[in-house]
C-alpha cells in the first residue's frame, strides 16, 4: 500500500487519533528521506509548471493540525521548488470584522485557486468546526450543520476542476511542548509565541475529539483527508511530498497546444536576423 492509501481517511471512518502514530519512519531513514524529498520537491515544481501553463485545472492543499504541528515548515520545504507566480498561500487566523459579518465560507471562497494555480491554506474553513466549536464561539446547532456545507462547498470546487488534498499534521502533546520550548530558546522565533497556544493545551482532548469528527465526516472521495505522523519533521515533508506528487501525476497535466505558427515566426524574426 502506498502512502496515499496508508494515511488516507476513508469516507465515514471512525477516526481515533489516540490510536494513530505521531512518530514513525515507515521503513526509511532520515537522510535518505531528506534526499528523496528534495527530488520530489523538484518534480512537484515541474508539474506545477504544466498546471500553470495548461490553466484548466487547479490544486487546493489544506493544512490543519495543532499549534506547532509544522504547517509553516511544511509549506517552506515542500513548495520550495515552485514558481511563486502560480502559487498562493493563505493563513487563516481569527476572522476580521468584515469576514465575521458574512457566512463562514465567504472568506475562504475568495482564496480558492483559479485555474492553473495551487492554493495552500494554512488553517482553513475547518476552523469553523474546530476552534469555534472547542472555544464555544458558536452553538452546537451552528457547527453541527457546517459539515454538510463544507462537503457541498468542496464538491463545487471539484466539479470546477480543483483537485483537493487535505492534510492533518498529527503530533503528540509532548512534541508540541518540546517545540514550544525550542521557540523560547530561539530569540528569532519569539514573535511566534502566544500564551493562548499554551492555554489551548488545556483543551487538547476537546480539540482531538473535534478533529476526529471533522476527519470522519468530511473525508470524501473527491476531497480526502490524510493523517500524517508529524513528530518527525523530515518524515512529514517526505510523506506529504509523495502524496502531492501522486495527485499531480494523476491529473494528467500536459503542455497546452501550440497557438502560434512556430516555423513562420522563425522565418520572419530569427532566420532573417541571423542572415
Amino acid at each position: 500500500m502506498g502512502f496515499a492509501g496508508k494515511y488516507r481517511v476513508d469516507t465515514h471512518d471512525k477516526v481515533r487519533l489516540g490510536a494513530l502514530k505521531t512518530r514513525t519512519a515507515d521503513g526509511i531513514e532520515r537522510n535518505p528521506a531528506k534526499s528523496k524529498t528534495r527530488k520530489l520537491v523538484e518534480t512537484i515544481g515541474q508539474f506545477q509548471y504544466l498546471l500553470y501553463a495548461g490553466a484548466d485545472r487547479s490544486l487546493l492543499v489544506v493544512l490543519q493540525g495543532p499549534d506547532a504541528s509544522g504547517k509553516d515548515g511544511l509549506i517552506r520545504h515542500v513548495f520550495s521548488g515552485v514558481n511563486p507566480q502560480g502559487v498562493k498561500v493563505t493563513p487563516f487566523g481569527e476572522p476580521s470584522k468584515a469576514e465575521a459579518s458574512h457566512d463562514f465560507l465567504w472568506r475562504v471562497h475568495l482564496r480558492t485557486p483559479a485555474k492553473g494555480e495551487i492554493a495552500i491554506f494554512n488553517r482553513s474553513h475547518y476552523e469553523g468546526v474546530l476552534a469555534e466549536r472547542v472555544r464555544k464561539l458558536v452553538s452546537r446547532e451552528i457547527w453541527a450543520e457546517r459539515y454538510a456545507m463544507i462537503n457541498s462547498f468542496e464538491s463545487l470546487l471539484a466539479e470546477n476542476g480543483t483537485e483537493i488534498l487535505k492534510f492533518y499534521l498529527h503530533i503528540s502533546p509532548e512534541e508540541q511542548l518540546n517545540r514550544f520550548r525550542r521557540r523560547l530558546e530561539d530569540k528569532s522565533r519569539h514573535w511566534k509565541i502566544d500564551e493562548a497556544d499554551y492555554d489551548d493545551r488545556k483543551l487538547w482532548r476537546e480539540y482531538q475529539t473535534a478533529a476526529e469528527e471533522m476527519l470522519g465526516r468530511t473525508s470524501t472521495k473527491i476531497a480526502p483527508w490524510y493523517v500524517i505522523p508529524s513528530d518527525h519533521k523530515w518524515f512529514r515533508n517526505y510523506a506529504v511530498s509523495r502524496i502531492i506528487l501522486r495527485s499531480l501525476r494523476r491529473m494528467q497535466l500536459r503542455t497546452p497546444p501550440v497557438q502560434a505558427d512556430i516555423q513562420e515566426i522563425k522565418r520572419k524574426f530569427h532566420d532573417t536576423a541571423e542572415k
